[in-house]
């Protein structure tokens, strides 16, 4: 029993160093070196917290994106998510914090299909046909969303959010070194698609 749970600690530890270390050179927390993208993908979470009250990891992904539109970096958003119930919507949520924030619903495009990771960033491709994408999330989710984007051969960097500091964000961490030993599977083994594709709705932003 002991050699099977070295061996898993093991897989776990390698998908990690691998998704990493292949992909930090793409991750940006400086305004000024970050790629000229003008499509950026904001990947989805509730604006919520567990408590009730509001999300800070939903709120600083929205001072980013804000932040980017304001400085001239991106022209129109992906905004990508969970919309698996009526009572549900954070595409919706998204960009009703944007358009507070002074972005155009012009600049916005929704994603209601952004089930997972790995579903906002492959319908980004296959479905908006945006191949160069800037991905707003905190630093932890970057190396996952840029893994995945490599995977399906799009020209993808990604600038930081912030991460909050909450307690809970070591919790959000151990739930991310498995989630990548995951995408490691879906993409390699498993070769996972998207739950939903549907039709192409290609938007037209000048890189």
């Amino acid at each position: 029993m002991s050699g099977v749970i070295f061996l898993l600690l093991a897989v776990v530890l390698a998908c990690n160093v691998w998704i990493v270390g292949s992909t930090r050179d793409l991750v940006f927390s400086d305004l000024s070196q970050l790629p000229d993208h003008r499509m950026a993908l904001v990947l989805g979470t509730s604006h919520r917290s567990v408590g009730g009250g509001p999300n800070p990891f939903f709120q600083k992904r929205i001072e980013m994106a804000a932040t980017l539109y304001s400085m001239g970096k991106v022209d129109h958003f992906i905004l990508s998510g969970d919309n698996s119930t009526r009572y549900y919507n954070e595409p919706a949520e998204m960009r009703k914090a944007l358009i507070g924030k002074g972005v155009p619903a012009s600049a916005i495009t929704l994603d209601y299909a952004g089930l997972r990771t790995l579903d906002s960033v492959v319908r980004s491709k296959k479905v908006f046909g945006q191949n160069k994408i800037t991905i707003i999330t905190q630093p932890f989710h970057c190396y996952r969303a840029l893994f995945i984007s490599r995977y399906y051969d799009m020209d993808a960097v990604a600038m930081v959010a912030d991460d909050p500091e909450l307690p809970q964000t070591i919790k959000v961490y151990l739930r991310e070194y498995l989630a990548r030993t995951k995408a490691v599977l879906d993409l390699y083994i498993f070769k996972t698609d998207p739950r939903f594709l549907g039709e192409k709705e290609e938007i037209n932003v000048q890189s």
